[in-house]
């Protein structure tokens, strides 16, 4: 379970900072 959060945690921050490029 924790190891989910923390692959979801770096999915948004990914998805983010693809945005913000």
């Amino acid at each position: 379970i924790k190891a989910s959060k923390v692959a979801a945690f770096k999915a948004g921050k990914a998805l983010k900072e693809a945005v913000n490029s």
